[in-house]
């Protein structure tokens, strides 16, 4: 029924596996070797052609100080920050109190709506474009920052609830019944019981939504005109010239885009590690 572990494996097997490991590695780190690279390069050496070999000269802080200062970067940086934050809150707080009513409580329709958010996120994001597009058209939030972070609030809050209230459903419900014995009311047992033993489960999902929404792009792209209101991955896509593109300060950028990202997933690894593997052994 499961898979047998990788010490038990028939010797030929054991060894492919190993060799296999390091192949695959360098194969998917390719593409982003390539990019650091290139964001270090000078543009005579990209006009050259020299565009795999070690760089001769290294152009590591004007590639980046002209990439910051060439475009309002920061302030699409700035934009990131104002969408991000407040669709990752706002996303997990709602997630989490539907996660809880569908995961302790039983009513009618409770497996409906849970088949409901769990079809949401098989929808094709590309079929929402036009009606998403007209919704905040007719509301006034088209090129605003508001309208991306209600947008993403609403779109990763289904992927939330099913997240979340799979977690919750793990819980001893002994531990829920009791507080109500005992007269707690039902914001004291999701506050002071549900809340503090899903805290690797809330970290985990932060992490995932903060990525799905820091890096962005097809909305972002969608729901704006300008510089008003763009994230910086809509950002990087200003460092392209008219003529000419300068692929050294547009992978410099892209490097800056994705720092966030990699930073917030290091800095919380081990949170999102027990947040994806809780519940899954019995103690």
């Amino acid at each position: 029924m499961y898979p047998l572990p990788v010490d038990k494996w028939k010797p030929l097997s054991r060894r492919f596996y190993k060799i296999s490991i390091p192949i695959a590695l360098v194969v998917w780190m390719l593409p982003m070797l390539a990019v650091l690279l290139t964001s270090v390069r000078s543009t005579n050496e990209l006009s050259e052609g020299n565009y795999w070999g070690w760089p001769r000269d290294l152009s590591l802080l004007a590639n980046y100080r002209e990439a910051l200062t060439t475009s309002p970067m920061l302030h699409y940086f700035w934009n990131s920050v104002l969408i991000t934050v407040p669709s990752v809150i706002g996303a997990i707080v709602l997630a989490s109190m539907a996660g809880f009513a569908l995961a302790t409580y039983r009513f009618r329709g409770n497996a409906l709506l849970f088949a409901t958010f769990v079809a949401g996120n098989f929808v094709p994001v590309q079929v929402l474009m036009i009606p998403v597009r007209d919704l905040t058209l007719r509301f006034g939030l088209f090129n605003s920052v508001e309208g991306l972070v209600l947008f993403h609030i609403a779109f990763q809050t289904g992927f939330c609830t099913l997240f979340l209230r799979n977690f919750i459903k793990q819980l001893p419900f002994e531990l829920i019944e009791a507080a109500r014995v005992e007269g707690a009311g039902e914001w004291t047992v999701f506050f002071r019981i549900v809340l503090p033993l899903i805290r690797p489960a809330l970290a985990a999902v932060a992490i995932l939504v903060f990525t799905f929404v820091w890096n962005d792009y097809f909305w972002a792209l969608c729901l704006t005109q300008g510089d008003e209101a763009a994230p910086i991955t809509v950002g990087v896509a200003a460092l392209k010239g008219q003529w000419t593109t300068a692929w050294n300060l547009v992978s410099a950028g892209s490097i800056l885009a994705a720092l966030p990202s990699v930073v917030m997933f290091f800095t919380m690894q081990r949170h999102f590690v027990v947040g994806l593997t809780f519940g899954a052994s019995k103690g």
